[in-house]
């Protein structure tokens, strides 16, 4: 017997509708109509012809938890996560204390299980490399580093560090999962093969060279407190030397890397050449990077300083660039706005995302400029598969009920003090958008649906190796 039949649903913009069957977290059927059955579901959920997409994956997320709090936390984070119809998280490393030791990865790990209303995954951060084994067999999503705090030598004993990990294959994963081979055309899905990538930990790269930027930063100081001044204290330059150098170790070792918010059209040239030449590297875009350029620093100020900076035309990437990019992730960076009033010097950079990407992108979908196999792909199935998160990412049987459903006719427009996160700013604010997510259901579990936040509770994605909480 089912638990819950969500009916006719469209999986992408015909008008085809469909009923997906879930049961015990899972979609265990996709019909054309409602299955007949001995008995009915206990409970059904009619979206009344409603996109429905899968539950979006955000590959790059800081919920400043712990020791940070006073910014977001795993509750607020993963309610303002749902609300933008994030069913999976992976949470950046620089917490306090920063979660790059086993003991700092098990306790966040007890926190998501605790707070999250979302599934969780962490990145592990990369300090003391004689931890490095103990960390890979927690499992993290990725190792990350900041290069723009690294030098050379770190850079090269890191990735060869890493590189040296071998950590087993996922357990408990599906078939499906694994091997790539069932054909879901029928129900309007694609399949979800993890790629034929080495079996060695991912490294996430943030990738500013720290001598270019301290180098830049103290002449734009000498010009004063503009927030114009931002984009070239960090310029792009400082992501292109470090994107070459990057490229270079991986090359080097054989290593699989992942470049976090990309910024720059020469930085994603190099990328893509890289990939052309075979080396397995992967491409994240924001939705600050994709939207803005620097003169929102000129208007917003802080509350558009991140890091890499906004770009200017000559250097940004835009909408133009997305089928060359493999995923967006919103690197949400929640702060409180007593610090971002602080001087341009001494405001920290971040911008919250998790709440203003799908209506933004549903805009353009509305527009014509993007289809829902775009959408899909870059919030859905690539994160999952470069990842290595099992069970999400696909609308298929077999695969976790991450649903997510969307009101394409819904107009809104952005406002902060509406958002679920603790950060209540975004240069964003005042966008008029067309497309909004409605619901959202984690394995199966109604977490948000018009705006309301329901009780859940979160899971580790990495299951087998989830400590007790």
């Amino acid at each position: 017997m089912l638990d819950l039949c969500v009916t006719n649903c469209r999986l992408d913009k015909t008008d085809e509708k469909f009923s997906v069957g879930i049961q015990d977290g899972k979609i265990v059927s996709i019909k054309k109509s409602v299955p007949k059955l001995p008995s009915k579901p206990d409970e059904i959920i009619d979206v009344k012809g409603k996109l429905v997409l899968p539950g979006l994956i955000d590959a790059h997320v800081h919920f400043r938890d712990p020791g940070l709090t006073v910014k977001e936390n795993f509750f607020t984070g993963s309610a303002a996560a749902a609300t933008g119809g994030f069913t999976t998280i992976l949470d950046m490393p620089n917490t306090l204390p920063p979660t790059n030791t086993p003991r700092a990865f098990r306790e966040k790990m007890k926190i998501g299980g605790k707070r999250s209303l979302v599934d969780f995954g962490l990145h592990a951060g990369v300090d003391d490399l004689s931890k490095i084994n103990a960390l890979a067999q927690l499992r993290p999503a990725s190792f990350k580093i900041f290069m723009d705090l690294a030098d050379d030598d770190f850079l090269l004993e890191a990735f060869s560090k890493i590189n040296g990990v071998h950590s087993n294959p996922l357990n408990g994963t599906s078939d499906h999962t694994q091997n790539g081979t069932q054909d879901h055309a029928r129900h309007g899905t694609q399949q979800h093969p993890l790629n034929e990538i080495q079996d060695r930990p991912l490294i996430s790269l943030h990738a500013e060279d720290p001598e270019r930027v301290l180098q830049c930063t103290e002449q734009m100081k000498k010009k004063g407190s503009d927030p114009q001044l931002y984009a070239w204290a960090r310029p792009p330059q400082a992501e292109i030397e470090a994107t070459r150098k990057a490229l270079s170790l991986a090359g080097k070792f054989k290593q699989r890397i992942h470049f976090c918010h990309v910024s720059t059209k020469k930085s994603l040239k190099l990328i893509i050449q890289a990939k052309n030449s075979g080396l397995n590297v992967t491409s994240e875009i924001t939705p600050h990077h994709l939207f803005l350029d620097s003169g929102y620093l000129k208007g917003y100020g802080n509350l558009a300083k991140t890091n890499p900076p906004l770009r200017d035309d000559e250097n940004r990437l835009s909408m133009n660039y997305l089928p060359q990019i493999d995923i967006i992730g919103t690197d949400h960076a929640p702060h409180t706005l007593e610090e971002k009033e602080k001087d341009v010097w001494n405001a920290p950079p971040g911008i919250p995302g998790l709440e203003t990407i799908l209506p933004l992108l549903l805009t353009q979908l509305n527009q014509g400029k993007i289809n829902v196999g775009d959408i899909k792909r870059l919030l859905c199935e690539n994160p999952a598969k470069i990842f290595r998160i099992p069970h999400k990412g696909f609308i298929a049987e077999g695969m976790d009920a991450d649903l997510v459903v969307v009101d394409l006719e819904r107009e809104g427009v952005v406002d902060p003090d509406n958002f679920q996160s603790k950060a209540k700013y975004s240069p964003f604010k005042g966008f008029k958008t067309k497309g909004m997510p409605v619901m959202t259901l984690v394995r199966g579990k109604l977490v948000m649906a018009d705006g309301e936040i329901r009780e859940n509770q979160g899971k580790f994605v990495y299951l087998d190796t989830a400590v007790e909480y």
